[in-house]
């Protein structure tokens, strides 16, 4: 992250240290360099406060009252609110040793400093930190791909979209996009766990990319909704897109609760009839809907075509 965006958005720093005059001495540093401190006294604190408030970089002390601080640096690690990017800083009410060093980087801290701070050392090796930090954060922001699943997000699945219409246009192909989304709840509406809907999303993404051409671009079209926008696939090469991939899913997450439910649109010819990708995803989701709520009467799976115009 450039300097100017530091500036424009203090970072969030978590100050854990169970000694109130350590902890004021910090954040005297930090402060005035624009720092907005959490505070946590124990390890139970510090993991609680760190999954609410997501900080940009935790001062972690190792000496806390009710756990071994690079046990709590190692939960902190794995803890995926937290993440790889966020940097731990480890801090020692004594001398720095070169064994309690190599500790803290084998639990995963960035760095291990001595009771002895530097007022102007600091803040500058922590900058160094957070830029490198809120970089990660940025490239992740603006990456074409969705987090959980690994398929196409939103961005990437309209980039792709647009590229397979323009070789559909010039080639004077059909065109079509599928929607599909598993129905994650039983016959009196109960979701499943959170837990257990994403385990069965992920699942789905596997079979989706295994079952898939290499051709077609699949990717997130929204929370649960599955896109595939495939050229050269007209209306029936798109229903029976939908079916195989709906019927690979059913039979490859093994969870009775589970039905799915597809909506497409498609055009024989996109030279002909050059609708852009966008509304076609957003007319295939729009069937999906339809199908979605006839779905919940009927059997395993239900597809629909787009019929009608956008509003």
């Amino acid at each position: 992250m450039t300097e100017r965006t530091l500036r424009a958005r203090p970072p969030l720093t978590l100050i854990v240290n169970s000694q109130e005059w350590h902890s004021r001495s910090l954040e005297s540093i930090l402060g005035p360099h624009g720092h907005a401190v959490l505070r946590a006294y124990t390890g139970k604190q510090a993991l609680e406060r760190a999954q609410s408030a997501h900080p940009d970089l935790i001062i972690l002390d190792s000496d806390l009252p009710d756990r071994d601080g690079f046990d709590v640096c190692r939960d902190l690690r794995a803890d995926p609110a937290v993440g790889p990017a966020t940097p731990i800083i480890m801090t020692s009410p004594g001398h720095a040793s070169r064994a309690k060093r190599l500790e803290a980087l084998r639990a995963g801290a960035w760095d291990f400093i001595g009771s002895a701070l530097d007022g102007e050392e600091l803040p500058l090796r922590l900058h160094a930190f957070l830029s490198a930090k809120m970089e990660v954060d940025r490239a992740r922001d603006e990456s074409l791909l969705d987090e959980l699943t690994g398929l196409y997000n939103l961005r990437g699945l309209a980039r792709r979209a647009r590229e397979l219409g323009s070789q559909a246009f010039r080639q004077r192909e059909p065109f079509a996009c599928v929607v599909l989304t598993p129905m994650l709840n039983d016959a009196e509406g109960v979701s499943l766990p959170s837990e257990t809907a994403n385990a069965v999303l992920e699942s789905l993404a596997q079979v989706l990319r295994e079952t898939g051409r290499t051709s077609d671009a699949i990717g997130m079209l929204g929370p649960g909704e599955f896109a595939v926008v495939a050229q050269g696939t007209d209306s029936e090469g798109a229903e029976r897109l939908a079916q195989r991939l709906a019927y690979a899913a059913a039979n490859t997450v093994n969870h009775p609760t589970i039905r799915m439910a597809a909506g497409y649109d498609a055009v024989s010819n996109y030279h002909d009839a050059p609708i852009e990708p966008s509304d076609m995803l957003m007319r295939a989701s729009m069937a999906m809907r339809l199908s979605r709520t006839e779905a919940r009467s009927s059997g395993l799976l239900n597809i629909r075509k787009f019929e009608g115009q956008l509003s």
